[in-house]
């Protein structure tokens, strides 16, 4: 009779210490620490080899503890359900909504299961993406030597921002935020726009991302097929732009026009000329291929859950492995050419330091963009005291990849007989469409890419759709009209736009003003002003960082 009278609404505290499997808080010893919670059926994971079918009083016992689950805000956390409707430690189960359920036999220490090298790999490859094709080209804008310092001094810069977006949590005082993610810290200090604002910033992350994958895929895509036709038909085509000669050959598609070229080559073999020409017309990269991908990709994206494709996130770390691979293969054949000039300019080579360095630090704010996942990532680290160090190798290995990767193409790119502004937006497009290695990356990255996208457009969706439906998938007509303007972006940009370079600097400087620079920065301040800890040299320090976020945004447009 004594719990009967307890109050049903309970000050939750920040103290507890044991979490159980998936992040569910759980201490057997006692049932005030325990949390209602429902798992998606993509979510469930076998905890034992035993399914058992959810009885009706199993049933009835989840619609009740999901009733006290949402008579409040989940980021409240104020309400949790009382003892008498919670079951014992023995007969804790996952419920999936599909009828099955699976025993809880044990819990673990920490926030999840995941070691530190796990944590530190998954990181890395969660942010390591696009931005690398682009990395050498970005060096070729700053110049070699300032090149290097930019993506140092980018990596420390983003590195500590992100170190206070994992720490922004922590600062706010008499609330439960283990549960939160970075939006509802910045919604805690900013209110409704801090809300509002950073789902337009992620968005514009998502988007532009997707915008960029549709250009890369249908440049890989028409690569691909022109290597296929080729060799099925045994035609030997030679590209119409400038190139070394020899079996590593290397090639400059922009040395004939300001922009990269689309289908300019001329077929030396004897055969069939028309059905050559007619293969042309209808595979073309800026004209048909980008509509292609509309009948492949389409369809997967009105898919309720994008389950399947989260299977293949390896091909990300074997795509971004064999392009290591491939750029030391490649230098070994030709060799390091580099001449140092730190404000001159000549025929083959650039300066060390150059005015269009902003175009680089565009690219670095997306290369090294991990600020709006990075505290649901570490969640899912076993030792939460290794969170900041474990966070600081990840950030050093991706650094030193996009190092390695810029700095060894720069200077094995044959200079002379060709310049150094020969280095494209996407260094691939620098190897012809019959390079061996090459045709291999297209292939590992348009399929990789393929079963990502999808991935991308379910994260846009969940973000979009919630806040204004308060559903991801409220019909197949509003998740229609969605996809169909992101497509739509892709395909405009890969036809009219195909500047990969150009999308990942806007979209890099843009949500990297917010997430990276700003909202870190400002919450900081805030909490220490609050708590009466701000000093002048830490204002002075955050408000230069909020500085040079606008300036690089700014910059972009300016050149």
């Amino acid at each position: 009779m004594e719990e009967d009278i307890k109050p049903l609404l309970v000050p939750v505290g920040g103290d507890e210490s044991s979490y159980g499997i998936m992040n569910i808080q759980f201490n057997p010893e006692d049932f005030k620490c325990k949390r209602p919670f429902h798992v998606e059926p993509t979510n469930i994971v076998s905890v034992n080899d035993d399914m058992q079918r959810v009885t009706d009083e199993a049933s009835a016992m989840n619609k009740r503890i999901h009733y006290y689950s949402r008579l409040t805000s989940p980021a409240d956390r104020a309400l949790i359900a009382p003892d008498h409707v919670l079951p014992a430690p023995d007969e804790i189960y996952v419920y999936s909504p599909l009828g099955t359920a699976f025993k809880v036999d044990s819990c673990t220490d920490g926030y999840g299961k995941n070691s530190s090298i796990v944590t530190i790999f998954m990181i890395w490859n969660t942010m390591m993406g696009t931005s690398i094709l682009s990395i050498p080209w970005g060096i070729k804008q700053a110049g070699f030597t300032s090149g290097i310092i930019l993506i140092l001094l980018m990596g420390i810069l983003t590195l500590y921002c992100c170190y206070r977006v994992v720490k922004s949590r922590k600062m706010i005082p008499l609330l439960d935020t283990s549960n939160w993610e970075f939006p509802d810290v910045c919604k805690y200090y900013f209110g409704s726009f801090g809300q509002w604002s950073s789902l337009l910033f992620s968005m514009v992350s998502l988007v532009g991302a997707m915008v960029v994958y549709w250009v890369l895929m249908s440049n890989f895509l028409f690569n691909t097929g022109k290597f296929i036709y080729n060799f099925v038909h045994d035609i030997n085509v030679t590209d119409i732009v400038p190139g070394t000669n020899g079996s590593n050959k290397v090639i400059c598609p922009s040395a004939a026009s300001g922009h990269p070229p689309q289908n300019r080559s001329v077929m030396f073999s004897s055969g069939n000329d028309t059905g050559f020409e007619l293969f042309e017309k209808w595979w073309n990269k800026s004209q048909t291929v980008p509509l292609y991908l509309i009948a492949i990709l389409l369809p997967l994206l009105n898919l309720k859950s994008p389950s399947f494709f989260a299977k293949f996130n390896v091909l990300g770390t074997v795509s971004v492995v064999y392009l290591v691979l491939l750029v030391t293969v490649k230098a070994a054949h030709l060799g390091i050419h580099l001449e140092y000039n730190w404000f001159t300019e000549n025929d083959f080579f650039v300066p060390e330091f150059r005015i269009q360095f902003p175009q680089l630090t565009g690219v670095l704010t997306l290369a090294f963009f991990i600020h709006n996942c990075v505290i649901t990532l570490l969640q899912n680290n076993r030792n939460q005291e290794n969170n900041v160090r474990d966070l600081s190798i990840a950030y050093f290995l991706v650094g030193l990849t996009y190092l390695y990767v810029g700095v060894i193409i720069f200077a094995s790119f044959p200079s002379p007989p060709l310049s150094k502004e020969c280095i494209e937006q996407n260094f691939l497009d620098n190897f012809p469409s019959d390079d061996i290695m090459s045709f291999v990356a297209r292939i590992f990255l348009l399929f990789q890419m393929m079963t990502v996208y999808p991935l991308l457009g379910y994260l846009a969706r969940v973000q979009l759709l919630r806040q204004f439906f308060g559903n991801a998938y409220p019909s197949i007509f509003h998740v229609l009209i969605l996809n169909i303007a992101i497509v739509g972006a892709g395909v405009a940009m890969a036809i009219f736009y195909p500047n990969i370079g150009g999308i990942i600097r806007y979209s890099g400087a843009t949500c990297g003003l917010a997430f990276v620079f700003m909202y870190p920065s400002l919450i900081y301040v805030i909490s220490q002003h609050r708590a009466g800890q701000l000093t002048w040299p830490a204002l002075i320090i955050h408000i230069f960082i909020i500085l040079l976020g606008l300036a690089n945004l700014i910059a972009q447009f300016l050149l």
